[in-house]
């Protein structure tokens, strides 16, 4: 995905139309819900429109004259119309509370929307995407989209029925005066279209670059330590603001525009208010009309015209949640993993024969990372694939857990081919402890028994003794109940390798990955983990990705990967004795 201007341009993006019906088919399980509201609406406008009408019958009774006004008959009008406001004011208020109901479970059914795409998008969408930016879609982007439904539909809804009632009461009081206001309809429609060209291609960028700056702020957070420890501070403080300039101009942008639709709006009002005051004037002069006609139909006027200003600056934020939306419904369509293919095997019974057959990959078509790969790991060996960075050895545990698949050649677990077997249980028959650890905020115990969900205390502190974290975990206050911070913050690197490779342990798989598992221990440590593993891998497929060669000396196997192709492989006391490549790397580690 190409960078540009300091964040990702998007995909083209569907169009309005069909991004607005895919937003109402979010509402359509809401349906009676909606059809309340739109009554309720009805019954809110109706009752404030009456009004304005009730007004102009107290003026005309105020007109009389002096000595004939008939008081009763006023109030009478001021009781009826403080009744008809509060309740249409209470309604509204129902209308609201309903409303905020709706949009608070339209948008959790959409982040749940969101986060069960992402549970199945290919690993490659993750390295090509900024996690901040992923995060500001499940987040900022549906809040938008949020908060629209609870304001702007109930505001638009409102107002439409507000302005077409006003404009029949017009119609009733005076059908001459109503052809101004008709005269200044077109003129704000076709101002309000004309706009909505301009406003929402900014909208889009804004959306865009505050995902952006999300992206950079969670891997500035994220890499703080590293930040201070290379004095990095200033560096990285100019690449936000570099970052946050360009958020607070596309921001800028899209407002400096958008927020002009109101003052036009009113001008275009204002006339035609200014047109109805003179207009009516000559009428109520000439005897065509009542003072209290006249008074009644600016009122309306005002009630016709407010709406409509309301509209344009709401269609503002219709144009931002439209641009959120669409953000939202391009990682919507983004290309799932591949379906498992029709009859797929569930792998059960593993033994842990794992076969490579003249595999070639790349990431990109253009780039092949690796050529024409074989290995052949028998069930219960140790294979250990080592060489220098960038070789392939982690492509080939991608490849394995079908991460990515083949460009070419075959993978065979228990000599049947991975695409033939359904994903989730390939998948687990594997069991991995990465370079990169991760927990997550909870328990030590649930940690441990992550990929175990039914294991009891006694499994978990097994596994614990074994990975040689239990002494450590016995110390906390509150010892396996402890709870730690996301990703282990509060605990040292090494700790938290341990926990993991406690969790492979515990979850007992016949293929372990262990990709430099004891990178972050130190070395006595890594000896009794190693002792330990080395029981537990009795009877199980092993692949070790290593860069210190002396912890894989005893590996049945030994693949030495150079540039995407195995160059050498055996064991260890094969490969020293022909002293080729493996011999090098070995040697310059202990010279």
């Amino acid at each position: 995905m190409a960078v540009k201007g300091g964040f990702q341009e998007m995909k083209k993006p569907k169009d309005s139309k069909g991004t607005l019906m895919r937003l109402v088919s979010y509402l359509a399980q809401f349906k009676i819900t909606i059809l309340i509201i739109v009554l309720l609406c009805l019954a809110s406008n109706v009752m404030a429109l009456l009004g304005p009408k009730l007004a102009g019958e107290a003026i005309n009774v105020a007109a009389a004259g002096v000595g004939k006004v008939d008081f009763n008959m006023i109030w009478y009008y001021v009781r009826l119309m403080a009744l008809f406001y509060i309740t249409s004011a209470l309604i509204t208020i129902a209308i609201n509370v309903i409303m905020v109901k709706v949009s608070k479970q339209v948008a959790g059914k959409m982040r749940r929307d969101v986060f069960d795409k992402l549970m199945t998008l290919p690993v490659g969408y993750f390295d090509s995407h900024q996690t901040g930016d992923i995060i500001s879609r499940v987040s900022y982007d549906i809040e938008v989209i949020g908060t629209c439904l609870v304001t702007d539909v109930t505001t638009i809804l409102t107002n439409v029925v507000t302005i077409i009632g006003s404009f029949i009461m017009m119609l009733t009081i005076s059908p001459l005066l109503s052809i101004v206001v008709i005269i200044t309809i077109p003129l704000s429609l076709l101002y309000t279209m004309s706009m909505r060209k301009i406003v929402q291609p900014r909208y889009k960028r804004r959306s865009r670059a505050y995902g952006a700056m999300n992206g950079l702020a969670e891997e500035m957070l994220s890499g703080h330590k590293t930040i201070q420890a290379y004095a990095y501070e200033t560096k990285a403080s100019n690449r936000f603001d570099a970052v946050n300039h360009e958020a607070a101009e596309a921001f800028y942008s899209a407002d400096r525009i958008a927020l002009t639709m109101g003052p036009v709006m009113n001008t275009i009002n204002n006339v035609s208010l200014a047109f109805i005051a003179v207009l009516g004037s000559i009428m109520f002069m000439n005897g065509a009309a009542q003072l209290g006609q006249i008074s009644s139909f600016v009122l309306y006027s005002r009630k016709f015209s407010g709406p409509i200003n309301e509209i344009s600056n709401t269609i503002n934020e219709i144009f931002s949640a439209m641009a959120a939306a669409e953000r939202v419904f391009t990682l919507l369509d983004e290309t799932e993993e591949p379906a498992d293919v029709e009859n797929a095997k569930v792998l059960e019974n593993v033994r842990g024969h794992v076969e490579m057959k003249h595999v070639s990959f790349g990431y990109l078509p253009d780039k092949v990372v690796l050529h024409d790969l074989s290995l052949d790991a028998l069930a219960g060996k140790q294979v250990a694939i080592v060489g220098p960075t960038g070789a392939g050895k982690t492509t080939i545990i991608n490849l394995l857990m079908r991460f990515y698949d083949v460009n070419s050649g075959e993978i065979f677990v228990d000599e049947g081919e991975i695409r033939g077997y359904t994903r989730s249980s390939l998948r687990g028959a594997y069991a991995m402890v990465l370079q990169d650890t991760w927990l997550f905020h909870g328990t030590i115990f649930e940690n441990i028994a992550y990929g175990k969900q039914d294991a009891d205390m006694q499994e978990v502190v097994e596994a614990a003794k074994a990975a040689h974290i239990h002494s450590f975990i016995m110390q906390l206050p509150d010892g396996y109940n402890t709870m730690i911070s996301e990703d282990g913050g509060n605990i040292s690197k090494g700790q938290k390798q341990l926990l993991t490779i406690a969790r492979a342990m515990l979850y007992n798989a016949k293929i372990l990955i262990l990709d430099e598992a004891t990178s972050n221990v130190d070395t006595t440590t890594e000896r009794m983990v190693q002792e330990a593993m080395k029981r537990l891998m009795k009877g199980k497929t092993c692949f070790t990705i290593a860069h210190r060669l002396s912890t894989i000396q005893n590996a049945d196997c030994i693949l030495v990967v150079d540039h995407g192709d195995v160059v050498e492989q055996g064991t260890h006391d094969e490969l020293m004795a022909k002293k080729g490549f493996y011999h090098k790397l070995y040697s310059s580690q202990f010279n």
